[in-house]
């Protein structure tokens, strides 16, 4: 395996920074599968307006008021969560592309980066929780969507976020200064 060459500012120096290990190539994989192919269809399903799983009723008062829209910057998010996820595994998470306007070339910030990425993660982790919580204690069928939407959604959202912080750590140790 070949080393990354990363220029650092404010100086121009070069930093060799060595690939990712095949763990954690595959954690940034699995956790950008999930937040796109996992995550991605089912809500752009629900914000065409189509009640897929879901109490018709209830979902056509909820996408009335706003759902679809919602639901669409949902996607888009998890779309850039995708990509996030990526980039901490590909030369690109170094190195800005030469197709990004007014960085291309510069070196991304590491800790702008890892940040960004632990925070998404604990987000997700943090709903995770909050999600089963809500979709057990529903399952009278009070909710808009079917309580067996958790047992899609909880592993779909634990391998998106525990992907994701695997990925960051190894990202965070990778590129440390002095590693």
């Amino acid at each position: 395996m070949s080393e990354f060459t990363v220029p650092r500012r404010p100086r121009n120096t070069v930093v060799e920074v060595p690939p990712p290990p095949r763990w954690a190539v595959r954690a940034a994989g699995a956790s950008a599968l999930s937040a796109t192919v996992g995550f991605i269809p089912v809500h752009a399903v629900w914000a065409l307006g189509i009640p897929l799983w879901a109490d018709e009723q209830k979902f056509r008062e909820w996408y009335a008021a706003g759902g679809g829209p919602y639901l669409f910057v949902l996607s888009g998010l998890a779309l850039l969560a995708g990509i996030l996820a990526l980039s901490l595994a590909r030369p690109w998470g170094l190195v800005f592309p030469r197709w990004v306007p007014f960085l291309a070339g510069r070196a991304v910030p590491r800790r702008t980066l890892t940040a960004t990425a632990f925070a998404v993660s604990a987000f997700l982790l943090l709903y995770t929780v909050w999600a089963a919580v809500q979709g057990f204690a529903e399952f009278d069928g009070g909710g808009i969507f079917s309580p067996w939407i958790v047992v899609y959604g909880i592993p779909q959202f634990l391998v998106w976020g525990i992907g994701l912080a695997i990925a960051a750590h190894s990202y965070r140790r990778r590129t440390a200064p002095g590693r």
